[in-house]
């Protein structure tokens, strides 16, 4: 059986690496494709496994049609999804072969494909003011979504980060949270006044009529008064942002682009925008200058001495 030792790769990320709940869910079902494909195969343990199973099956997902796609439509796995399922296989083989599991790696030999990284989207400012916006219904999950919503464009935190964020992080007098973010890392956030202030609101008069007697001290509660599923928090992003009349599409990530594309423009050293992101690496942050390009010649023109012609 395949299951079993995929497992024991899937407790270690949560419970010795400190891996995102996120990644662990992405890797678990990335995981759970090939032990489906393998089976069937006669493949039982995953020392039978060689390389050219491996690139037979990567074949197999390049070939399939993608299953929530229309009939019509003949769409393929993406590079981008085709990278994360060679990593995948790549983490769990090296775990396997660290921890003596496994006496081969067969997956040492395959080679990532190249990632364009993609230009993260962000709403403009006018857009934000539209979402967020107070409703004139209050009830209680209205409070709830509201400062959601403001904290999420205040302080870019992540979906999970949302979820997650308990009473005792929040230091709202002074101005700001502390965060746990991917792998454990704590950050602190600075909380503007709009969303500390739609925080108390929600604090003071919703949450204590959502709170049961087996609520956790997450900060944001659902309306049975239990800590929000990811599915359920983006669910109700989404028809927050549908009730404000904004027509397309707007994500939870969305929000923290914006966060942070808004924060560029107007003049945010990159470094304190990384601390603020939680990123491990610059090089992650540094996405946001293509975003913001116009702002920078801008900021160039007004300020270098040599930057004017006349």
């Amino acid at each position: 059986m395949l299951q079993p030792l995929a497992e024991d790769f899937l407790f270690s990320l949560r419970h010795e690496r400190g891996q995102a709940e996120h990644t662990q869910r992405t890797y678990k079902a990335l995981l759970d494709k090939f032990i489906n494909w393998a089976e069937p195969r006669g493949i039982e343990h995953w020392g039978q496994v060689q390389l050219n199973q491996l690139t037979e099956f990567l074949q197999h997902e390049c070939d399939r049609k993608l299953a929530d796609a229309p009939k019509e439509s003949q769409a393929k796995l993406s590079p981008s999804s085709l990278y994360l399922q060679i990593a995948a296989l790549r983490a769990f083989y090296r775990w396997a072969e660290t921890e003596k599991k496994l006496a081969a790696n067969p997956a040492e030999n395959l080679s990532l494909p190249r990632r364009w990284k993609l230009l993260p989207k962000s709403l403009p400012i006018a857009e934000i003011v539209q979402i967020l916006k107070p409703l004139p219904v209050n009830e209680p999950w209205d409070l709830c979504d509201q400062a959601i919503l403001e904290l999420a464009y205040a302080s870019g935190l992540r979906l999970a980060e949302l979820r997650n964020l308990r009473l005792e992080q929040l230091h709202l007098e002074a101005g700001f949270v502390t965060v746990i973010g991917k792998g454990n890392k704590e950050r602190v956030v600075p909380v503007g006044k709009f969303a500390a202030a739609a925080l108390n609101r929600y604090l003071e008069v919703a949450r204590p009529k959502l709170v049961s007697p087996r609520s956790p001290a997450n900060v944001f509660l659902t309306r049975r008064g239990t800590a929000f599923a990811h599915v359920t928090m983006w669910a109700h992003i989404k028809q927050r942002v549908r009730r404000a009349g904004i027509e397309r599409l707007v994500t939870p990530h969305m929000l923290r682009h914006s966060f942070a594309t808004h924060l560029l423009e107007h003049g945010a050293d990159l470094r304190v925008i990384q601390e603020l992101l939680g990123h491990s690496s610059i090089s992650t942050t540094e996405v946001y200058t293509h975003v913001a390009g116009q702002r920078l010649r801008e900021v160039h023109a007004e300020h270098h001495p040599r930057a004017k012609f006349s």
